[in-house]
């Protein structure tokens, strides 16, 4: 149980919040709209941590009209009492950074939001801040605006029997690009919350659509694996398995709790949280996680000679088709983040923690599946002997093109001239016609090319040995050098960025949709990295006209339109319907030149919204795709030049 001395003596003072308007990358790492929606995350994971704590059951997260926030729990209440450097408690808590009731150990045994950048940045970076705590029986409000430098004094609202914090921020337009929230992005966030805490009710609230949301499951994360395998085909229940790992030498003791579901499936999906945040970059609970279960089949499989005495399962042939999320609670002692963002946990016992949890219930309950099991072990066996074959297949029919003096797409390649790594890009570019002006427009020192035939294979449908067997798929595992599944090894690759070049138009968004499907099947660790890019080619080509004619390019209509009506002559406007249609020097100065070009570099957000959406997009359900097209894309016609 936590400790109940959460008091005014308990808050801790470690910085003021002097630079954060000047440099709020640094404290929620942009200002567009991922740090935007940063500040909700904030202030909410405060709310979550009283829910931790065992204090409130419902948070409620309102999107206003003006798109400021509200976000309200019945927890404890802000402290509202005077501080022992003199000024009230709450006011210490809303502009000091780094000040609150997690860092002295009196306020939280578990805490996510302690390694974050805390309510007072939140408060540094909005025009305005209400905060309405709800404790001891007295309602207290305090007003802050102009990033927290303009504080109104405390004021005593009258009694309630209820208890609780409300906040209310508007984010200040002179530091953002965009306050406008995105309704889907905030419910995202919270639905999964709701999972990660049993019977906590999460409700979101749009006052500009009037729409509204509750979340609430009894199951937690067992209903989260069953939500992100919902639209595949599992072949048994979600398993769920829980415990406690008091570690050895302290008094400290980590939470462990882990679902997981196989379905019909090739591909691996993994979870992870810590406290309630998540571990995108993984750490040492996934480790443990992983040790477990492979430890788990490779037993169940040798005690029913399912395999031979000296052979081993690989862990990744195991977690073929599986669905998992791990999440683990740990006290602020333990609690190690590598890095400011809180992406991979670092604590060492974690990985005990979750070995000794799941090796032991994991083993019981194959063992009570025993068909289940089996099945799971005849699957990883298979996809061992595939991936063999596949690799097999692929080193004998390049031996065999060579022996024969045929050339294939990889003779396509045009190199750089450079070896370095750091510096080194590679163009995936859409057809022969693109990818000849490419060649000839690159520098040819660090800019390699690799044109691509036609359509991608479609990795969501094949299984990998057919995926791993198709031309264009081998030939770009080859190129980049760094292989591909488990045995990916980032420090191989041959390049530091990984361009997607095609059309802008259907054909070309498929294609990008088809590679980035494939990179994020078996080459997840490229997209962590920040290693792959789309390029934005313009769509259209504006000749000033004139005794000197003047070239400027326009990348979409609104910009097109704009150029036109600034100009004071005549125009020619020639609308690009590929790629092919740019010679070498219109090609690298649009597309290719760092000086000029655009580059969307590729994340991913949410790992499982990932999976859904790739799944629904590239999946065999047609109704499920043209239902999602129908709903997130909008179809409009444009007059043709």
């Amino acid at each position: 149980m936590a400790n109940k001395e959460y008091n005014d003596e308990s808050i801790t003072v470690l910085e003021g919040l002097e630079h954060v308007r000047k440099r709020p990358g640094m404290y929620i790492g942009s200002t567009d709209e991922r740090g935007l929606h940063h500040l909700v995350w904030e202030i909410v994971d405060n709310s979550i941590d009283e829910a931790l704590a065992g204090y409130g059951r419902e948070i409620i997260v309102t999107i206003n009209e003006d798109n400021s926030i509200t976000v309200e729990d019945n927890g404890r209440g802000v402290p509202c009492g005077m501080h022992q450097t003199g000024k009230n408690t709450m006011e210490i808590i809303y502009t000091k950074l780094n000040a609150g009731g997690k860092f002295g150990g009196n306020g939280y045994k578990t805490t996510g939001g302690l390694h974050g950048v805390g309510a007072s940045v939140v408060n540094a970076l909005s025009s305005y801040m209400v905060v309405t705590s709800y404790r001891d029986g007295k309602i207290h409000r305090m007003r802050f605006e102009n990033g927290g430098k303009d504080v109104s004094p405390i004021e005593l609202l009258g009694d309630t029997r209820k208890t609780g914090t409300t906040v209310t921020f508007k984010p200040d337009p002179t530091i953002f690009t965009t306050t406008v929230y995105q309704y889907e992005t905030i419910k995202t966030r919270i639905r999964e919350s709701a999972f990660l805490i049993k019977n906590l009710k999460m409700v979101l609230n749009d006052k500009r659509s009037k729409k509204q949301e509750t979340f609430v499951y009894e199951n937690g994360i067992s209903e989260y694996v069953a939500f992100m395998t919902s639209d595949k085909k599992p072949i048994h229940p979600v398993a769920y398995f829980e415990g406690t790992y008091k570690v050895p030498e302290t008094t400290e003791e980590i939470e462990v709790e882990v679902a997981l579901q196989f379905i019909e499936s090739y591909s691996e999906t993994i979870v992870s949280f810590v406290n309630n945040v998540k571990t995108g970059d993984g750490g040492s609970h996934e480790t443990g996680f992983k040790s477990a279960l492979t430890k788990a089949f490779n037993d169940f499989a040798h005690k029913y000679n399912l395999i031979k005495a000296k052979d081993q399962l690989e862990g990744t042939d195991i977690r073929a088709g599986m669905t998992a999320v791990v999440s683990v609670r740990i006290g602020e002692k333990l609690l190690e983040f590598e890095g400011q963002t809180k992406g991979k946990l670092g604590t060492p016992s974690a990985k005990q923690a979750v070995d000794i949890v799941l090796s032991e219930k994991l083993g019981y309950y194959l063992v009570e599946n025993k068909n289940l099991a089996e099945q799971i072990v005849k699957k990883a066996i298979k996809e061992a002997e595939s991936r063999a074959a596949a690799r097999k297949a692929r080193e004998q029919a390049r031996m065999d093109k060579k022996d024969k003096g045929e050339k294939n797409i990889s003779a396509k390649l045009a190199p750089t001239s450079e070896k370095n790594k750091e510096i080194n890009e590679l163009y995936l570019v859409e057809g022969d016609s693109a990818g000849g002006s490419a060649k000839q427009g690159r520098d040819r020192r660090y800019q390699a090319i690799l044109p691509l035939r036609g359509k991608v294979l479609n990795t969501e449908k094949a299984n990998a040995d057919s995926a791993l067997k198709n031309e264009e798929i081998a030939t770009m595992i080859y190129t980049i050098g760094a292989d591909y599944g488990v045995n990916f090894d980032l420090k191989k690759c041959n390049y530091k960025k990984i361009i997607i070049m095609t059309d802008a138009d259907d054909d070309g968004a498929h294609i990008q949709v088809l590679l980035l499907t494939f990179f994020f099947r078996y080459m997840k660790p490229l997209i962590d990295d920040g290693r792959i890019y789309i390029a934005k080619p313009p769509l259209f080509k504006i000749t000033k006209l004139g005794k000197k004619e003047e070239i400027l390019y326009a990348y979409t209509n609104e910009e097109k339109d704009r150029i036109v009506n600034e100009t004071k002559s005549q125009t020619r406007i020639q609308r690009y319907k590929g790629l092919g249609e740019m010679n070498a020097e219109q090609l690298w100065e649009t597309t290719m030149n760092p000086e000029t070009r655009t580059l969307i570099q590729v994340h991913i957000d949410d790992l499982s919204e990932a999976e859904s959406q790739i799944e629904v997009l590239m999946g065999n359900d047609s109704n499920r795709r043209r239902d999602w097209l129908e709903n997130h894309v909008s179809f409009t016609l444009e007059e043709d030049m």
